[in-house]
């Protein structure tokens, strides 16, 4: 293995065109793809959460795609412990790993080494939390942990309950528990922040929609119930009250939308302040990304 092995992490908000860019840097390096995405590591979430097509990972190997049931949650930890060997193994074979996501927290577990509480998931806790609803989860991570609740979306059970788990199993927040071992790489992160975010991502709604998200979320539902975390998350949540009568189609595209900008606003607001990209901003987002890495490969 080199003696500084390059890690190339292309991050950037929802709709920005990560997919894309990185298909074409995979091709010209001749590397694959690891997944970074919180969303795409379940099997059956295709559509809404915008998972490389078949035909995109014919192209490309991808890896940490497909690695779990919905209703079984990963963990920080155990994404990392998935992780970390993909990573080694491409940097042994080729010197360089590719990782591409907009999962801010996940990516930064991996590039700077964050060590997470070793807490293993507690099933009867979850169930309760569950039933209690993130209406009532949320607030009450904010009474008892508010450095890890403002790091956490209000809408986001998955992480929410995992606070809250830490918090029970261990009598400490999850906030005060974090440690860091950067791993021996160079890394050099892309970023994707194109002017046009929001007619993309307007666009980006209409085509989940027409591609079967609906229908996707109907299989889910019959097969994991209606209350299954992930089936709140963006995307899902509004097709879901599409299917109980309570939101027309248009009316549930209009608030994906509305609520993919806000996940995107605090995705930009979570990599301005947590990572120091090279934003990419030319016409041709493959040359610059290409100048870059064959930089830092000289």
């Amino acid at each position: 293995m080199p003696v500084n092995p390059l890690v190339i992490a292309l991050l950037g908000p929802t709709a920005s065109g990560k997919t894309a860019l990185s298909l074409d840097i995979a091709e010209r390096l001749g590397l694959e793809v690891i997944n970074v995405d919180s969303r795409q590591l379940y099997r059956g979430m295709d559509v809404g959460t915008a998972k490389p097509t078949p035909e995109q990972q014919a192209r490309v190997r991808h890896h940490l795609l497909d690695l779990r049931e919905p209703d079984q949650p990963i963990t920080l930890q155990e994404f990392q412990a998935a992780a970390e060997p993909c990573i080694e193994h491409a940097l042994q074979t080729q010197g360089i790993a590719l990782l591409v996501g907009g999962s801010g927290l996940y990516l930064k577990a991996l590039t700077h080494g964050l060590k997470p509480p070793a807490v293993a998931p507690q099933p009867q806790l979850r169930t309760q939390l569950q039933q209690l609803g993130q209406e009532i989860c949320h607030p009450l991570l904010q009474q008892s942990d508010p450095t890890a609740a403002a790091k956490i979306a209000p809408a986001d059970a998955v992480r929410t309950q995992r606070a809250l788990e830490v918090l029970y199993a261990t009598g400490r927040p999850i906030s005060s528990q974090a440690s860091a071992t950067p791993p021996p790489w160079r890394v050099l992160e892309l970023g994707l922040n194109p002017a046009n975010l929001r007619e993309r991502i307007g666009q980006r709604t209409k085509a989940l929609y027409q591609n079967g998200l609906v229908e996707e979320t109907t299989a889910l539902a019959e097969r994991f119930g209606r209350a299954l975390p992930l089936l709140q998350t963006i995307g899902y949540g509004e097709a879901l009250e599409l299917l109980e009568g309570s939101l027309s189609r248009e009316r549930a595209i209009t608030l994906t939308s509305q609520r993919t900008r806000q996940f995107a606003k605090r995705q930009r607001t979570w990599f301005r302040r947590q990572h120091t990209p090279h934003w990419l901003a030319g016409e041709d987002l493959v040359t610059e990304a290409m100048t870059l890495i064959e930089g830092h490969l000289r």
